[in-house]
């Protein structure tokens, strides 16, 4: 007895003594490597039309890539210096904890069981989404609880495929659901015919079926939208500086349409009486600073990359999709910026 209390004694000072020390370690440096390097590595999906997919020239599109070119404006002052990693759905948040990306921007779900155990944190929200169905118009199926006994293509090991499997099981309706781990193969089964329907959340199958140009009006985007799917960056958790950093290059953005303030008008408000405006454009306070920017984050940001009304026209509306409750709070949306002082 007497050995198995010092042996219990032994293990407790033990684990006094590492505790403090494990609190000590330095968190990781996204901001100061990200400098070092003199590049943002960003991770985005391969193939997303309006959200990150390489134009003709194998220049990077969409409203993810903006996201990260805003995050890279603010840090370094130029909006072109990201590298760009096409990340699989399947390796995307072990490419974000292995460190071999800095950032994660690729229409990823916002959810509790991602962000308690997978060492990820969320910092906003850049997009507003929800899942959908898509079918062939000549199916004559005009709306989800027509699919009884049908196939259905998903991504494996999604949001996608639970939220999926809740619907249908709510409903008693019976699917057999058709994986396929890799987006552009789905993608081709669907149009084979392997199934009768796709699932995913209803911008990519908006994206999907502009992508498909003369033959776009052959597929049926259908009404029902069962689920939430807040899009936004994610980082290591951890790293609250550079958590920081990511989240308000977002928000400038929003805040700068809610100012209306854009890429073209930039320069007329700068001798702006407005403080909170004079805030905004670095000419006063220290809010750069505060992140462990310059002052003229905000401006950089603006300058290169637009607000986010201007990012949305390049990128989203030539999809077809309306902003809706994408708009900023202030126009009936979700889109809220916190002060900026």
């Amino acid at each position: 007895m007497r050995l198995a209390t010092l042996a219990a004694t032994l293990l407790a000072v033990a684990a006094a003594a590492v505790q403090p020390a494990l609190a000590q370690q330095p968190a990781a440096d996204t901001l100061g490597a990200i400098r070092a390097r003199g590049t943002l590595v960003c991770g985005v999906s391969p193939a997303t039309a309006g959200f990150s997919m390489p134009d003709s020239r194998g220049e990077w599109r969409g409203i993810d890539v903006d996201s990260c070119r805003a995050v890279a404006a603010a840090i370094l002052g130029d909006a072109t210096k990201v590298r760009f990693i096409p990340a699989s759905t399947q390796q995307r948040f072990t490419m974000l904890q292995s460190g071999e990306i800095d950032l994660l921007v690729r229409s990823t779900t916002w959810s509790l069981s991602r962000e308690a155990s997978l060492g990820i944190a969320f910092t906003g929200v850049n997009f507003y989404d929800g899942q959908g169905f898509m079918v062939k118009r000549a199916s004559g199926v005009t709306t989800a609880r027509a699919l009884d006994g049908a196939t259905i293509c998903v991504l494996p090991g999604t949001t996608t495929e639970l939220n999926m499997s809740d619907y249908f099981r709510a409903n008693n309706i019976r699917f057999t659901p058709v994986l396929i781990d890799n987006v552009e193969e789905l993608r081709a089964a669907f149009i084979a015919g392997r199934c009768d329907a796709y699932t995913t959340d209803a911008s990519s199958l908006a994206s999907f079926r502009a992508s498909q140009g003369p033959n776009a009006a052959a597929y049926l985007l259908l009404p029902e939208i069962i689920s939430k799917e807040p899009l936004g960056p994610a980082v290591r958790k951890g790293d609250w500086r550079f958590f920081d950093v990511v989240r308000w290059s977002h928000f400038a953005m929003l805040t700068a349409e809610e100012m209306g303030i854009n890429s073209t008008n930039l320069a007329t408000f700068n001798e702006s009486a407005n403080p909170d405006v004079q805030r905004f454009m670095g000419r006063s306070g220290d809010l750069g600073r505060q992140l462990g920017l310059n002052n003229d984050f905000a401006v950089q940001v603006v300058r290169q990359v637009g607000n986010y009304a201007e990012v949305w026209e390049r990128n989203i509306t030539p999809l077809g999709i309306q902003r809706g409750i994408n708009n900023l709070w202030s126009q009936g949306g979700l889109h809220y910026a916190p002060p900026m002082r």
